[in-house]
């Protein structure tokens, strides 16, 4: 049988960008990523028959309603709930809460009215059941499946007919049609595919978890976050209770929303005030402090940047920032040297955002070289103080 023209052509394919190679080269010529091609696999042309086209103007809009999880935090990044039919991947580091929080997205839809399948192909039935009691999830119409194939969870699908599919996670499952390993860039590709298919088909919202690599990007052949509707992260520090999701894209609303939980030993708890909880436990009259009001999404946060001044041990000092920008710090103490006459040169400088927070903003300017002067002149800032605004090289102080 001859081999398709596609195949021959190009018998390599990016498992990060999935562009298609018609050699093997070490490095990938669109997106630069180093051994990440891997050989394509010959599939037969697929003939599609013609649909109609229509106007705009005459197409009818589809009438279901989006579905609120329950969740208020997860309704605020996700428009309002999810949508019949869509596909929506949840990404994380590991131990960050995931499968808490899709543990307590299908309880809430359960309580709701709703049947939901909850497939795990990582953790074993007994485990899932021991997070199911912590949470308070053990309900009759949440129901647990523990197969790792598409073929099989379709099958769950017709059986149950769920309102929600939550599979955990997209790349430990694998289609019994496709040779490769589990977690390989044609397994990753296929199932997510077919999941996506069986959605659409059947109007079943489904939230597929995702791995992450190292650098904190979503693992898989980037195709993974094109066929999906919409993609939320989870990120936090686990040495805070804190726990942020934001949305990375969504074809149904905003893709910069963003919602704050509380991680506790019964589960995640939406946050109404996150500001109280940054600020709670501000130590008053410390030099070194200042509040800065930043944005999350479209919710304002009142944060507080704390810096620490040493005399420098070594002949080279440090600048040690944490939930800000390297860069931007180095930029301030060199414009605060120049500027503002103030001799860092054999200083150790500290700076950090209380509560595990990133900012990245430039509205951070004007803060931190306020918390860096206060800390190395001893001046405080009063208790009540607000300071927002970006630094220019010349020192100037620019609106945001």
């Amino acid at each position: 049988m001859p081999t398709p023209t596609s195949a021959r052509s190009h018998p390599f394919t990016c498992g990060s960008c999935a562009v298609p190679h018609s050699k093997w080269v070490g490095r990938c010529t669109s997106c630069s990523e180093w051994n990440s091609l891997v050989e394509a696999r010959a599939h037969g042309a697929r003939v599609t028959p013609p649909g109609d086209a229509q106007p705009m103007s005459a197409l009818v809009p589809d009438s279901e309603a989006i579905v609120p999880t329950g969740m208020a935090e997860a309704d605020r990044c996700l428009g309002g709930g999810l949508v019949p039919g869509s596909v929506t991947l949840l990404g994380g580091e590991p131990g960050v809460g995931k499968s808490t929080l899709t543990m307590l997205l299908a309880a809430a839809r359960v309580r709701a009215g709703g049947r939901v399948l909850l497939v795990s192909a990582e953790e074993s039935s007994s485990q899932v059941r021991l997070r199911a009691e912590r949470l308070g999830a053990l309900l009759d119409e949440l129901w647990l499946a523990g197969d790792a194939s598409v073929e099989a969870i379709v099958a769950h699908v017709d059986r149950l007919q769920p309102d929600l599919l939550i599979v955990d996670s997209v790349q430990t499952v694998y289609l019994t049609s496709d040779g490769g390993a589990p977690g390989s860039v044609g397994q990753v590709r296929g199932c997510a595919q077919r999941l996506v298919t069986e959605a659409k088909a059947r109007g079943l919202a489904t939230l597929l978890v995702g791995h992450v690599t190292k650098d904190g990007s979503l693992a898989g052949p980037k195709l993974l976050e094109h066929v999906v509707d919409t993609v939320v992260e989870l990120t936090g520090d686990r040495h805070h209770a804190l726990r942020m999701l934001r949305v990375v894209k969504h074809r149904f609303g905003p893709s910069d929303e963003t919602g704050l939980f509380e991680m506790r030993c019964d589960g995640l708890w939406s946050v109404e005030d996150p500001s109280r909880l940054f600020l709670a436990d501000r130590a008053t009259g410390v030099a070194g402090s200042v509040v800065l009001p930043t944005l999350e999404g479209h919710r304002p946060l009142l944060v507080e940047i704390q810096a620490l001044v040493v005399r420098a041990a070594m002949q080279h000092p440090r600048r040690s920032p944490q939930g800000l920008d390297a860069r931007r710090l180095a930029l301030l103490l060199a414009v605060l040297e120049r500027r503002a006459d103030l001799d860092l040169s054999a200083i150790d400088v500290y700076a950090t955002v209380v509560g595990g927070v990133q900012v990245t903003e430039p509205a951070a300017d004007l803060p931190l070289a306020l918390a860096v002067v206060s800390a190395t002149t001893g001046r405080r800032l009063g208790d009540d103080t607000v300071v927002v605004g970006e630094v220019g090289l010349g020192g100037e102080v620019r609106q945001v």
